[in-house]
């Protein structure tokens, strides 16, 4: 059993929408997919990070881009599955990949590839309400979006 708190307000997923949270004992898993397409680009995040995300996610399909939103709680967890099911979630052949940490990005780079980007937070000392530390440091859907946009070259 585990207790996860957080101090900011975030959305209650719609499960009839998005995938349910099954996957969540795998380490990672398919929150939002590109609907039966290939994906061009394969979003990652975790905690706090997965609302802004979603929201890029959405804005991605709407403008036709195949996109898939990957929720990542435990890389060890998720490191332990067999490499099928690794490489179902995250397909080799898929470079567009973006992780989203608000926190130290060192390690997510094994997510990501060498044509991929994560944007985390490598400094310390900010401080402020949550929605003004997330635009300040860009975890919005709109900078998020942004920087898939970057890595499509839109």
């Amino acid at each position: 059993m585990a207790l996860i708190l957080t101090r900011q307000v975030l959305p209650i997923m719609d499960r009839s929408k998005y995938a349910s949270a099954e996957g969540l004992e795998k380490g990672a898993y398919l929150l939002a997919d590109a609907g039966g397409r290939a994906p061009e680009i394969i979003l990652i995040a975790t905690g706090s990070e997965v609302a802004p995300t979603l929201d890029a996610y959405e804005k991605l399909t709407a403008e036709g881009v195949a996109a898939r939103l990957v929720n990542m709680p435990s890389w060890d967890l998720f490191e332990k599955q067999p490499q099928s099911y690794r490489d179902e979630v995250l397909p080799p052949s898929v470079t567009a990949r973006l992780a989203v940490e608000a926190a130290v990005s060192f390690g997510w780079e094994r997510y990501v590839g060498s044509k991929g980007a994560v944007h985390g937070i490598n400094h310390f000392g900010a401080s402020a309400p949550y929605k003004v530390i997330a635009e300040k440091w860009g975890f919005t859907g709109a900078h998020i979006l942004k920087l898939a946009h970057e890595l499509l070259g839109r």
